[in-house]
């Protein structure tokens, strides 16, 4: 059963925003594998995948980076079993089957408590990989917050440790907001653009600076080598400044 507290202390928190990646997820080889037969209800690979499923759909839908790290999650409990494509598909059932049924959640609570009840610190991790699926999105809503409190107490976490682990989330992600803002900021000021043109406006001025930091056409007007190093710089960071733009307003 120890594996999985392994699965958990892998840092997922670089899977935010629209900036996640799936090739930085890791999976983890260990030298044994054991084989699971059974009711994977009394495992606690399929109860945390139970309580992973209701925390996904607590707010009457499952986002696209919430499915993304579903899906890896399976993947990697799976790959610490022999039979590990049997077990992936009974793990994706599970999820299904679970994912719209909020009325055994104290119940799975319950059995994952009496399989951890002499190991807090195992479930304080996965109190951590809940509460991450819960902001992937950067938003923590209503639904999610009353959902993981309820998981929280079933499992008896310390009020003190959840709203420590909440807290941080709620930092990292006001942290990453921040930055994206003021990127944004920056993309618009260096095309001579705000964010009330539409996008046919800023696309004139993107061409006309391109125009005139083409590295061809300066070479072409004989500027000395450092010029065109700058523009060639200054294109750079134009073409970024461009396409943060345009992921932004989705286009």
């Amino acid at each position: 059963m120890e594996f999985l507290v392994l699965i958990i202390v892998i840092t997922i928190l670089v899977f935010i925003g629209k900036n996640y990646k799936t090739e930085e997820f890791k999976n983890i080889n260990l030298t044994k594998k054991e084989v699971f037969r059974g009711d994977i209800l009394n495992h606690e690979a399929g109860l945390l995948v139970a309580l992973l499923s209701k925390v996904a759909k607590a707010d009457g839908k499952v986002g696209e980076l919430e499915a993304e790290l579903i899906k890896h999650t399976l993947t990697d409990i799976s790959s610490h079993f022999q039979n590990s494509e049997e077990l992936r598909e009974r793990l994706k059932e599970l999820y299904n089957e679970e994912k719209d049924d909020f009325s055994n959640l104290i119940v799975i609570c319950d059995r994952l408590y009496r399989l951890t009840a002499k190991n807090y610190n195992k479930r304080l991790n996965y109190m951590e990989y809940l509460l991450n699926l819960a902001f992937i999105d950067g938003d923590f809503s209503k639904e999610e917050q009353e959902i993981t409190e309820d998981i929280a107490n079933a499992l008896k976490i310390a009020k003190s440790d959840y709203n420590r682990l909440v807290y941080s989330f709620e930092s990292f992600y006001t942290n990453i907001k921040n930055e994206k803002k003021l990127s944004l900021e920056k993309s618009y000021e260096i095309l001579n653009s705000n964010p009330n043109d539409d996008f046919a406006t800023i696309k004139k001025n993107y061409r006309e600076l391109v125009k005139k930091n083409h590295p061809d056409i300066i070479t072409g007007q004989g500027a000395t080598q450092s010029i065109i190093d700058e523009a060639t710089q200054k294109l750079q960071e134009i073409n970024e400044a461009y396409e943060i733009i345009k992921k932004d307003r989705g286009i």
